[in-house]
């Protein structure tokens, strides 16, 4: 297990499929968790293997995302993004009732649970 500080933001992925949200492509686009090369190694995680991500506000098992050389979030920051799966770990902290969507800390394990589905993230 490692401790981390979870960004999350919009991508191009995410944006292409907006319009179909209970779609496999759009939940294919935000069922991640893109980690540092480095801290995968430190968790013994390749990418495509299940990931449970844990803050004081939620947990929720993602797909670890390998990104490419140059692109990698610095070691100890892991990036997800916006949406169902980004909310079981970010909540209302900042007062104005919007959720606190970077600088959540979290913890990140392996683990052999499965990636919940659309449907049971919503409930």
């Amino acid at each position: 297990m490692i401790e981390v500080v979870v960004i999350t933001g919009r991508t191009t992925d995410q944006g292409m499929t907006i319009d179909e949200k209970l779609s496999h492509e759009y939940v294919k686009a935000v069922s991640i968790c893109e980690m540092n090369e480095k801290d995968m190694e430190k968790i013994g995680v390749k990418e495509g293997d299940r990931v449970l991500v844990k803050s004081e506000l939620g947990e929720v098992v993602l797909y670890v995302k390998k990104v490419e050389e140059g692109l990698q979030p610095p070691e100890g920051i892991v990036f997800i993004p916006m949406g169902p799966y980004a909310n079981r770990v970010v909540g209302v902290l900042t007062g104005s009732g919007t959720p606190q969507y970077k600088g959540i800390k979290a913890t990140v394990e392996k683990t052999n649970r499965n990636v919940p589905s659309i449907e049971e993230v919503l409930e």
